[in-house]
């Protein structure tokens, strides 16, 4: 690798051919996760980006290409743009299916599908942009303080941020690309984001040994041999083989049968009048059907229906579901009365069945799909889900786990398994927990792996069960180590019976979140400047 690239970076034409690896590196990337599971790219395609963040500065009298190699620091805004080319090629290959979403089945114009899609793209790449940019800024020289302390830490902490800020987008952080490696052992431990930081450091390694075996300065001196860079690669997977052994939850109860109910609706056909009857008579078949399983579980919002309108159909299946010794956790719509004249209050939510009937109402709304952040006078043509629903509310930034069928489940619906961190609390207090999602949107892309990929994150950072029922799939019953213990086939109704063991305690992630790795983080980087000051 060091020298076909080497020699594709040396015998540049122009510079268009470094942008081009930046942006290839970054298509590249999306390859690592599911469905594709090319794992060690997650390693080699940041590899690359750093090292392209190695190269010079361009000088008067030479061309751009020139200036690209080992020997010295390149700009801040060279170093920056080749950040830029890099996350274009990340979140265009990899969140693609957001055109799907918006334009095949939200029925957007061409023009605002893309639109939408590409200000994404542009804001997703503007993190790696600025940790180029910083990188270039403050540590311009080479050595181990850029490449393993520098580099990891702020690709890990400008993740974090992406997370939350503008409300947050996790998607391909490069965690998640770890989930069936021994890298996975990391996550009870410290949660997705800290094996991030292993694999960023990983590739700042790789880039360290790459940068220095092309640079030709007469005082260049080759720090790491190859073995030496193996033994330090080595290293993390090891330590992530023997975390991943360790039992940090324990058995507390009897294995409890669940039945998914996989009603398989096709999205463009779900909230049509006439499909209304049909679809309300399938999922009543198809639960009937699997009465007597102690918990039966439907899809996000799988009536398409309001619950208010549907009280005797709802009834009538929890009489059922008593009689038969079964409980229910069905994903409804479900309205408020309004309030002094305002318009009803409408929640994405789950409805528990048991000896009580409770509520989770969703929290994470998807913007420009749940609600829109936009007057109130332009939403008419914006609006892009065919629902005939106004804006969505939120439900409670924390909500108790759901007591139902002999477990107290920690749930979430649709993307927001992708927070983890504020499903924290209820966690902890949970024996599993449980994802509802209509993955529908998405039609046959790579959406539906990559969510179900963050979905195992989930029960391995718990280490408990977790039970994932979607529309047409990818439905599935996760084990405490990401393992899949059932799965239901895609695009087809099916009902998927499997069994989950309740479990307690709290993995050191679950007690402590992501507060011991920002410390970790932030220490980092004070070290590696004030490193740099003293060099």
């Amino acid at each position: 690798m060091v020298r076909i690239l080497g020699a594709w970076l040396d015998g540049a034409g122009n510079a268009v051919r470094v942008y081009l690896v930046a942006l290839l590196a970054g298509a590249a990337l999306s390859l690592a996760f599911a469905p594709f599971n090319l794992w060690p790219l997650a390693v080699i395609a940041p590899a690359v980006l750093f090292s392209l963040w190695g190269g010079a500065a361009p000088t008067p009298g030479t061309s751009a290409a020139q200036s690209v190699s080992a020997d010295g620091p390149i700009s801040p805004g060279r170093a920056a743009s080749l950040g830029f080319a890099f996350g274009c090629g990340t979140f265009a290959a990899g969140t693609y299916w957001l055109y799907v979403s918006i334009h095949g089945f939200g029925k957007a114009p061409v023009w605002l599908a893309l639109t939408l899609m590409l200000g994404l793209v542009a804001l997703m790449a503007c993190y790696s942009a600025l940790l180029g940019y910083v990188a270039a800024r403050f540590f311009p020289q080479h050595g181990a303080v850029r490449w393993l302390i520098a580099l990891p830490a702020g690709w890990v902490l400008l993740e974090w941020v992406r997370g939350w800020f503008l409300s947050g987008f996790g998607w391909l952080s490069l965690g998640y690309s770890q989930t069936g490696t021994w890298l996975a052992g990391w996550a009870p431990l410290g949660g997705v984001y800290t094996i991030s930081l292993v694999v960023a450091f990983l590739a700042g390694a790789l880039a360290f040994w790459f940068t220095e075996h092309r640079s030709s300065h007469p005082s260049s001196k080759k720090i790491l041999s190859a073995w030496q860079v193996l033994l330090v690669m080595a290293l993390p997977w090891l330590l992530g083989l023997a975390l991943g052994r360790i039992e940090w939850t324990r058995a507390s109860g009897a294995p409890v049968g669940v039945a998914i109910i996989q009603g398989a609706i096709p999205q463009d056909q779900k909230w049509l009048a006439e499909n209304r009857d049909n679809s309300l008579r399938r999922y009543r078949d198809l639960t009937l059907s699997a009465l007597g399983t102690p918990l039966i579980i439907w899809p996000e919002a799988a009536a398409p229906e309001l619950a208010n309108n549907i009280v005797p159909y709802l009834s009538d299946l929890a009489r059922a579901a008593e009689g038969a010794g079964s409980s229910l956790l069905l994903g409804l719509i479900r309205a408020e009365p309004a309030e002094s004249g305002d318009r009803p209050r409408y929640f994405n939510s789950l409805l528990a069945f048991d000896k009580k009937i409770t509520w989770y109402d969703k929290h994470h709304l998807v913007p420009f799909g749940e609600f829109f952040p936009v007057p109130e006078a332009v939403r008419r043509w914006m609006r892009l889900m065919n629902l005939p629903y106004s804006d969505f509310s939120r439900g409670a930034a924390t909500q108790p786990p759901l007591q139902v069928g002999g477990l107290a489940l920690a749930a979430s619906i649709c993307y927001e398994d992708a927070y983890a961190s504020s499903q924290l609390a209820a966690a902890r207090a949970s024996t599993a927990l449980v994802n509802v999602t209509n993955d529908a949107w998405f039609g046959r892309s790579t959406a539906r792996h990559q969510h179900l990929q963050i979905s195992q994150m989930r029960a391995i950072e718990a280490q408990r069960y977790l039970v994932r029922a979607a529309n047409d799939g990818i439905s599935a019953v996760i084990g405490p180590r990401g393992e899949f213990v059932a799965r239901a086939p895609d695009f087809q109704q099916a009902v998927l019976r499997s069994a989950i063991e309740p479990r307690t305690g709290m993995s050191p992630y679950l007690r402590f979140g992501n507060v011991p790795l920002l410390f970790l983080l932030v220490i980092s980087l004070v070290v590696a400047v004030v490193l740099r000051s003293r060099s």
